[in-house]
């Protein structure tokens, strides 16, 4: 992880004074302290998972010396062992402080024991601050196996005997070990020590290690704010090693990587110049240019060599090896550990001076969008598992109420079914009988008339039958076809009505003849009626799953929307049994012709009476008499024009026989009422019957067109919500009242696995993102 400042203890430079260098340096290091000290808190937050802090980060092949590097920079001696020695980040967190040296331990748990990022991160302490140097050694290897075995408690490898577990439970783990190591010796710098990239595996190794460790460098390095802390060994080929090529893959110009060759006493003899190019940045050119340290050998180590000796060492080294000592001044500065120090210090402090205003800006939008995405889950189930399950079945009632009545919306509950009514309507409103007031054709005036027709459909048809009554209006008139199949004809209604005669009179005809035609029509309601009924199911079924899909989809997951749709559609399946009786029952009423509304039935017989008698007038010498006498004693249409010599005859005809009526006693007569001296219509009778049905087809249909729908929506729809019954049969099929409702009512409230995974990981990104934003507004406070 981290941040910047110089140098370890004060150093002497050539003019003999003791000055302390980087953020040690009075000037500057209280200003920069406070940045330094800012990130590290945001690090300890774990704010670093969700946006981009300045860190610097130590990494480099196996074996590269950066165990060493991070030695000579913190002044501490870290565990030694044979093969991968880092296997956790380790941050180290380095303060000058006038105070004697100290350093506390501390394990920080991004992730918990499955992987799995926690919600807040967790920064356990592990065990008392040090204050002697030659125990912390111990303390951080025992801390790399606490972090390394997750599922035991860390208090067992505090104090446990200081060996590792025969079975290690991970072989490494981004979870780390932090020193904060604070006294007058040490430097204001902040890093973290990565674990060496790895070519092959020894044995008992795991191939899958060497991506796993990839993995986690490039988790830090890819990072923008990153400065990278490159170490190369001199002693291996530098295209050999494999930190150098990840560098360049996620630093490609080289802008934040710093170079450090290390073990520079391994040159062969002769390829000095090789790597002093570096140094000099001809060869593979960096920003921040190379260094290069020189720490203390294995025999060094062993004989207990002081990190002030080693660093006199170091200087000694380079001021007395030529190939080193005869680079220029400004080359000069770029070897030793403690020029290095300086230089990240100047690098990290003005990356954080730089980054902090973006910081804020950065973690603001991310805080609102966070809550935005954490908006947009599901609340999680409340705590009172009875009480969420009742509230939700009482929204769920109130709405279902709200659009059994009807809402003002194109694809309400009502609109999607008036459709399906309009449809009933006019199917009713079709099987009007086809009375036609002549006689059947007979087989050869059809074929002529089909011969005539210019149709092509070949089917047999009167044109006298082609339009409606006008007094229908277009909502009464069915729609007529010019098929004589299912017309019936003036002589076949004669002659049903003569066969019918039994003990009546001859000019008497049973009311039997008139019900039969009514129980004609009658008898084919019942399919649009359970077409209507039908469809009415359909489209409530659908309407209602969708809205309960809208109030319970959140908990598909524990059955609770499942069992709320099948209680509802069987539900739906008994009340729809009522309301399919209830109409049945308005069915069988028709079938007994019946009305008290004895004067819209007589308006409309005499209407269809008098269009059946002018029907049969049309076309008839009765009907031509007729149309003379209407216009007798009437002008010209046209003005100026003048009646022709055959109406001029004809009228005067008349006015004889008018005159010679009056004479002879018979006054007030009119030339219109001259038709009536001629003889009866011999289908008067029938005419009669055809009126009497037809009438009452008006009057039934339009109450049976009515109370259908009206029966479907009182019994079925608003039946639904009538005293809550629907509320109470979910009460009731949910099991939530018994012994065992409350455990019910917890499974039915589970959420999905991924809402539940997905809400704990915007929480924890939220409280680590508010946590952050608390410390930087305490900087400028």
């Amino acid at each position: 992880m981290l941040s910047a400042s110089p140098t370890n203890a004060p150093i002497t430079f050539n003019d003999g004074t003791d000055k302390g260098v980087g953020l040690s340096d009075p000037h500057l290091a209280s200003g920069r302290r406070k940045m330094l000290d800012l990130v590290n808190r945001l690090h300890s937050t774990g704010v670093q998972l969700d946006i981009d802090l300045p860190m610097i980060a130590v990494i480099g092949s196996q074996s590269a010396g950066k165990s060493s590097l991070i030695e000579s920079i913190s002044g501490i001696t870290l565990p030694r062992a044979s093969g991968t020695c880092t296997r956790v980040p380790t941050e180290c967190r380095l303060t000058s402080s006038t105070s004697p040296w100290k350093c506390t331990i501390s394990l920080r748990f991004i992730t918990d024991a499955n992987g799995q990022p926690l919600r807040q991160v967790r920064n356990e302490t592990f065990g008392d601050a040090i204050f002697d140097k030659s125990e912390v050694e111990e303390r951080i290897r025992r801390a790399q196996r606490a972090i390394l075995n997750p599922s035991t408690s860390f208090r067992t490898f505090l104090d446990g005997p200081d060996e590792d577990p025969v079975d290690r439970e991970l072989t490494f783990s981004i979870n780390c070990v932090s020193l904060q190591i604070s006294g007058q010796d040490v430097a204001d710098l902040s890093f973290v020590d990565l674990p060496g990239l790895i070519a092959s595996v020894g044995k008992g190794g795991n191939e899958s290690d060497i991506e796993l460790v990839k993995k986690l460098v490039t988790n830090y390095i890819e990072r923008p704010s990153c400065i990278i802390l490159l170490t190369v060994a001199c002693e291996t080929d530098f295209e050999n090693q494999g930190a150098h090529r990840l560098t360049k893959q996620y630093d490609p110009e080289g802008k934040r990587t710093v170079g450090v060759l290390t073990k520079p006493d391994r040159i062969p003899a002769g390829e000095e110049d090789r790597w002093l190019r570096f140094i000099r940045n001809e060869y593979e050119s960096l920003d921040n240019g190379w260094f290069s340290v020189k720490q203390p050998d294995t025999k060094a180590l062993q004989a207990g060599i002081t990190w002030s000796e080693a660093r006199a060492a170091e200087r000694e080294f380079f001021s007395l090896t030529s190939s080193w000592s005869a680079l220029d001044y400004s080359y000069q500065q770029r070897l030793g550990t403690t020029n290095l120090t300086e230089c990240l210090s100047t690098i990290l402090s003005g990356l954080i001076a730089r980054r902090l205003p973006e910081l804020q800006d950065e973690l603001q939008k991310l805080l609102q969008k966070t809550e935005d995405s954490l908006r947009q889950i599901p609340k999680p189930p409340s705590s009172d598992a009875l009480g969420e399950i009742l509230h939700l079945l009482s929204n769920f009632s109130r709405d279902l109420s709200t659009h059994l009545e009807g809402t003002p919306d194109e694809k309400g509950l009502l609109q999607t079914i008036r459709p399906a009514q309009e449809a009933f309507k006019r199917a009713i409103r079709e099987t009007a009988p086809d009375f036609r007031p002549y006689e059947r054709p007979s087989r050869t005036s059809l074929e002529d008339s089909s011969d005539e027709s210019d149709s092509g459909d070949g089917s047999n048809s009167d044109s006298r039958a082609v339009q409606p009554p006008s007094f229908l209006s277009s909502e009464e008139a069915p729609v007529i076809s010019r098929n004589d199949n299912n017309a019936i004809f003036v002589d076949e209604v004669m002659k049903r009505a003569q066969d019918a005669i039994t003990r009546e009179l001859p000019d008497h005809y049973p009311f039997v003849v008139s019900r039969e035609y009514i129980h004609s029509f009658t008898a084919l309601w019942r399919v649009p009626m359970r077409n209507l009924f039908d469809v009415v199911i359909k489209v409530l079924v659908g309407y209602i799953k969708a809205l309960v899909i809208k109030h319970f989809n959140k908990y598909a997951h524990g059955g609770l929307q499942s069992h709320i749709v099948t209680l509802v559609t069987d539900y739906i399946k008994t009340c729809s049994s009522q309301a399919l009786d209830r109409i049945t029952w308005l069915l069988d009423l028709e079938m007994r012709p019946l009305t008290l509304n004895g004067h819209y039935y007589s308006d409309y017989r005499d209407k269809f009476l008098a269009h059946y008698r002018g029907c049969r007038k049309t076309g008839s010498s009765t009907g031509d008499l007729s149309n003379k006498l209407d216009q007798y004693g009437k002008s010209p249409i046209w003005p100026g024009r003048k009646l022709t010599s055959s109406q001029t005859s004809f009228n005067e005809s008349t006015s004889k026989i008018l005159s010679g009526l009056s004479e002879i006693g018979i006054s007030g007569v009119k030339a219109t009422d001259l038709p009536r001296l001629l003889p009866s219509d011999p289908y008067e009778p029938a005419l009669h019957i055809m009126a009497s049905v037809r009438a009452y087809f008006q009057v039934a249909y339009k109450r049976f067109a009515d109370n259908v729908p009206m029966a479907i929506d009182h019994e079925l729809i608003l039946g639904l919500d009538r005293d809550r019954a629907l509320e109470n049969a979910l009460r009731k099929g949910l099991g939530i009242t018994g012994p065992d409702g409350y455990q019910r009512c917890k499974d039915f409230l589970q959420e999905p696995p991924n809402v539940v995974a997905r809400r704990d990981e915007l929480q924890k990104k939220l409280d680590r993102l508010e946590a952050a934003k608390k410390e930087l507004l305490d900087l400028w406070l």
